[in-house]
């Protein structure tokens, strides 16, 4: 007898989701909104003005002690110890193999707190691999429950946000935070986000969630907000050439093969998967990824086959219409000598073999 599916996750919101009449669905074991007014609305709501979207499914991990900031260096491939306090980094946690546990965001608090941002899916995987790493002065926890998380992402953004609260958003550079109020609850306020526009992601304790979610959308009805499901996130994120991970990234995929080796820093000593890197780095890599933009009738879909040449080559990692761009586009693995822009290519659709071009990534670039 099969047993029972475990209920879905919900975060504090997802009352909130529903009676908005938001269209759920179960996104990684979560009930999560897919779209509100739609997924081509949503879009162009966060690449002209500014939407809200509910991420609080993705995990929150710890690291507090003296030795807090050489657990974190030890489990991640970017240069932890290079970070100043209230500045972030994009890494990624891996095996010895070099494949990805996951890749993640990591917030130097203080010389001994740091703050990890981790995949919904992966938060208990990540923090028992960094748990079982620690030979050092330092705690790990698993801190999800105690935060919600919204991404207020656009041209509007900060003037959305900067409506409700005190701290001079202005000043935060990219790939920082602060500490402070939002509607006048503690909140860290970072310039991150996974949609190829400026905004913030911001970080609160879940039972102020419902207050904050309404005073950002009636803060932004000037500037045409909207809030934004998973769907837009998607396409948004896609354009913008960000990896996901089981897409893009994964536990046999390399950050070299994924086109992140510039989170890899060989030279700060040593960390999880490091020699194998190193390995690779000096053998060379067998497979890279790469965008592409059909030229062809059809939308190459996540997991098609990609031929190059009449002969099976690789696969699409990731693959859409782009709402901004007007055209089916996506990335893809393809033989290291062969991936740069310009390849005639083949995706294989309903059996049918449909041309395509490979282009570098990302596919969207704001105007700065």
């Amino acid at each position: 007898m099969t047993p029972p599916a475990a209920p879905l996750k919900a975060t504090a919101l997802h009352s909130t989701h529903r009676r908005m009449g938001a269209k759920m669905v179960d996104f990684g074991g979560w009930d999560m909104p897919l779209q509100y007014s739609g997924i081509l609305e949503e879009h162009a709501a966060v690449r002209s003005a500014v939407g809200l979207f509910d991420v609080s499914h993705m995990g929150e991990i710890e690291i507090h002690g003296s030795d807090a900031a050489a657990l974190t260096d030890y489990v991640t491939t970017n240069a932890v110890r290079k970070l100043h306090a209230g500045q972030a980094q994009y890494s990624g946690l891996l095996y010895e193999h070099a494949g990805f546990v996951d890749d993640i965001l990591v917030h130097k608090v203080a010389d001994d707190h740091y703050f990890l941002c981790v995949n919904a899916s992966n938060q208990e995987k990540d923090y028992q691999h960094i748990a079982g790493a620690n030979r050092f002065t330092a705690s790990v926890d698993l801190a999800s429950d105690r935060y919600s998380q919204l991404a207020i992402q656009g041209p509007f953004a900060l003037a959305t946000l900067q409506k409700l609260t005190a701290a001079d958003l202005a000043a935060i550079r990219y790939y920082h935070f602060t500490d402070g109020l939002v509607a006048d609850f503690p909140t860290r306020i970072a310039r991150t986000g996974y949609t190829g526009e400026d905004g913030f992601e911001i970080y609160f304790a879940p039972q102020y969630s419902e207050r904050i979610w309404s005073d950002l959308l009636n803060a932004g009805q000037e500037f045409g907000i909207k809030p934004c499901g998973l769907g837009a996130r998607n396409t948004l994120r896609l354009e913008a050439g960000m990896a996901l991970y089981g897409h893009e990234i994964h536990s046999t995929i390399t950050p070299f093969e994924a086109g992140l080796g510039w989170i890899v820093k060989l030279d700060k000593g040593e960390f999880i998967g490091r020699a194998a890197l190193a390995r690779q780095k000096e053998q060379g890599i067998a497979r890279k990824l790469i965008g592409f933009e059909m030229t062809g009738r059809g939308i190459g879909r996540d997991d098609y086959e990609v031929f190059l040449d009449g002969a099976a080559a690789g696969w699409v990692s990731s693959g859409g219409p782009s709402p901004t761009l007007k055209k089916n586009i996506g990335m893809c693995y393809l033989p290291a000598d062969r991936a740069q822009g310009g390849q005639r290519i083949q995706i294989v659709i309903r059996s049918q073999a449909i041309d395509a071009v490979t282009v570098p990534v990302p596919h969207y670039r704001r105007a700065k």
